[in-house]
């Protein structure tokens, strides 16, 4: 008994260590938009903010967005198109110095002049710089040419930088001519600088007010947007928990639970406390044993109610039958008529 105890417990401790595993896999990899704050712990999910257009077929449902977020440049000169942790659902036609296999990663893009420039890819990764939420595109539209390192120099500093340029000139003709290892020029590929976007996202407590996007500033060289957003989405909560099983299957964990301890509970006090062996240490013993029975009792009292309901051909021979009999009954009583009305055509005869 002690063994089948032991069984029972063990039975018990596999079935719940998957789902032990499967929670502890899924702190490890948290699903994508979400963060828990470091600070206070908080949990904060920006998958409601993400536009997502619904497939082909289905119904769009009152007060779905159908395009993405705006924000006005005012002085830039250009409005903002963004998504939060996806690609924008407007189509992209042509975005400078972006690959057209990289298009539908775009998560914010402007367009000037006809151009369109995309300033992040997509990023299902919020951070937190201290206390606060910030979401990072990155690998943008190659930056704006016109705004050289040079340009953000001091004005006393060019003058430096051209005389070093200079220099450096002067330095290159007089090389030893013994020198057997010549200068690498850079690459063309080395000073590419890529546009990015840094979204700094506020808790907005007011329920009934929207997202909304503003545009903070931009580099000088046109490499890095800032914006704030305010939505009720960077207040944070509660984490809810992830239900594993069903309705169905915690019903069914519950009675497995209670039939365990039914069974080894009642065979622990048959064996210990009523002194019983074999089966008799089943609890409800004289009833299970009798159980057999009835339900073979059901068995013939259910077939035999519907084997009545059924017609046979000896139903019918017992009808034929009592019209026989009938009809012979009938005969029988024409033959005594007569026989009597013969009898007393005798005795008047004989009178």
């Amino acid at each position: 008994m002690r063994t089948a105890f032991l069984c029972a417990l063990a039975a018990l401790f596999h079935f719940y260590s998957p789902v032990g595993a499967s929670s502890d896999k899924s702190k490890q990899a948290p699903k994508p938009c979400t963060i828990h704050s470091p600070t206070t712990d908080r949990f904060f999910d920006l998958n409601p903010i993400q536009v997502v257009l619904p497939e082909e077929g289905e119904k769009v449902h009152k007060g779905d967005r159908t395009e993405s977020w705006h924000a006005k440049g005012y002085d830039y000169g250009a409005n903002f198109t963004i998504n939060f942790c996806g690609p924008v659902v407007e189509e992209l036609n042509e975005v400078k110095d972006l690959d057209k296999s990289l298009y539908r990663n775009v998560s914010a893009f402007y367009e000037r002049d006809g151009v369109q420039y995309a300033i992040g890819l997509e990023n299902s990764e919020p951070v937190f710089r201290g206390r606060k939420l910030v979401l990072n595109y990155t690998g943008g539209s190659l930056c704006s040419s016109g705004h050289s390192k040079r340009a953000l120099l001091p004005h006393n500093a060019e003058d430096l930088a051209t005389r070093e340029k200079y220099d450096d000139d002067d330095d290159e003709d007089k090389d030893d001519p013994g020198d057997d290892e010549p200068k690498k020029k850079p690459t063309k590929g080395s000073d590419e600088r890529r546009k990015s976007t840094i979204i700094s996202l506020l808790c907005e407590k007011d329920p009934l007010a929207t997202t909304a996007i503003a545009f903070v500033a931009a580099s000088e060289d046109e490499c890095t947007y800032f914006f704030e957003a305010r939505t009720s989405a960077a207040c944070g909560g509660i984490e809810a928990a992830k239900q594993t099983l069903g309705p169905g299957g915690v019903f069914g964990v519950i009675a497995l639970i209670a039939a365990l301890v039914y069974l080894v509970g009642g065979c622990v006090y048959q064996r210990t406390v009523m002194h019983q062996r074999g089966w008799r240490q089943l609890p409800n013993y004289s009833m299970w044993a009798g159980i057999g029975g009835f339900i073979w009792d059901v068995v013939i009292i259910l077939t035999s109610s519907c084997a009545r309901l059924l017609p046979s051909r000896r139903g019918y021979s017992r009808v034929s039958l009592g019209h026989e009999n009938g009809r012979d009954r009938g005969r029988g009583h024409r033959n005594d008529d007569e026989n009597r009305l013969i009898d007393n055509l005798d005795e008047e005869w004989e009178d």
